[in-house]
């Protein structure tokens, strides 16, 4: 009876490893079929950006850093070098972003992900695509304002235009040099 009690039990808890590695690959898959989705935004703003691959190319255009910001949940947005003058014309161009998002890599260099667009007026679009809005008061310390992140070099598991992306990170950030 105990050996039967036993078997019982380990057939029970091999279902449930089975069930548990079932669904995680499903999660996968879905992430990857989710990410190999074209995006026609992310492809005109990577066509319009790519200049940015190099962090030189933003520091030359006026882009000064701030420091990497990561998520309460995890995930990150990763280091934005930030336009001023952008930001304060509230005009939505797509070559012009006002901000510029970097993941730094152990080695010290800074990868390309993400642009974001802000704006102080809205609601406001891009290409179609709805800014989110952020209410004041905000922890950037700004006033209301609406953004829109674009992963156009990273994909991000949970959106296109998602703030934080999971698969970046703020660990092998220093303190940014201008």
């Amino acid at each position: 009876m105990k050996m039967i009690s036993n078997l019982r039990n380990r057939l029970l808890m091999a279902g449930a490893m089975l069930a548990v590695c079932t669904s995680l690959a499903q999660a996968h898959q879905e992430a990857a079929a989710f990410a190999s989705v074209p995006n026609p935004l992310a492809d005109k703003v990577r066509a319009a950006n790519s200049r940015f691959l190099d962090v030189k190319a933003a520091t030359s255009e006026g882009y000064s850093p701030i420091p990497c910001a990561s998520g309460i949940t995890g995930g990150a947005m990763g280091i934005h070098y930030v336009n001023g003058q952008y930001l304060k014309d509230d005009k939505i161009d797509i070559a012009r972003p006002e901000a510029v998002m970097y993941e730094p890599m152990a080695d010290g260099t800074l990868q390309l992900v993400a642009v974001e667009y802000i704006s102080s007026k809205g609601p406001a679009s891009l290409d179609g695509q709805l800014f989110n809005f952020n209410s004041a008061p905000n922890r950037y310390g700004l006033g209301e304002f609406y953004e829109l992140h674009v992963w156009a070099w990273k994909g991000n598991p949970t959106g296109t235009f998602a703030d934080m992306n999971p698969k970046v990170s703020c660990e092998h950030a220093t303190a940014p040099s201008q």
